[in-house]
């Protein structure tokens, strides 16, 4: 259902860009990753322009005491009108964003993959996920079983 409703948006209205904001903007109230999405309504997506808004030097995280600044969205919108590519800055076209099932969760192709960082609910949401599963493929194996 999520791929069709992507798709339904990609065909209707033409997302020009996507800022990826840090997982910690929203801390503590929420600690998932947050995206701003520019759409145009009524003409077809050909290429989704994304722009990663990384944390200022010495930051690992922000916090209420470090909220984030309107300052650090300068380099943004110098960008804007003048879009090249570059470390914070990727384009990808409507292909390849069909062929990866209208997934929009695309990592920076100019940035190493970090190794993740987990908050303690984090691992406990993850470690309950996988409990989920395995007494799902138990139950299972058992109803094949009897």
């Amino acid at each position: 259902m999520k791929q069709r409703i992507r798709e339904k948006l990609l065909k209707d209205c033409n997302l020009r860009t996507i800022i990826r904001l840090p997982n910690s903007v929203f801390q503590p109230y929420a600690s998932v990753a947050t995206n701003l999405l520019f759409f145009t309504k009524g003409e077809p997506t050909k290429e989704v322009w994304y722009w990663e808004h990384k944390l200022p030097e010495g930051y690992k995280a922000y916090s209420k005491t470090k909220p984030i600044q309107l300052a650090e969205f300068d380099g943004l919108k110098q960008w804007w009108d003048n879009r090249k590519e570059n470390e914070q800055a990727w384009k990808v076209d409507i292909d390849t964003i069909a062929a990866n099932g209208y997934e929009l969760d695309i990592k920076n192709p100019h940035q190493p993959e970090e190794e993740k960082q987990y908050t303690s609910t984090e691992l406990l949401d993850l470690l309950h996920q996988s409990f989920e599963k395995s007494d799902a493929l138990l139950k299972q194996l058992r109803k094949e079983l009897l």
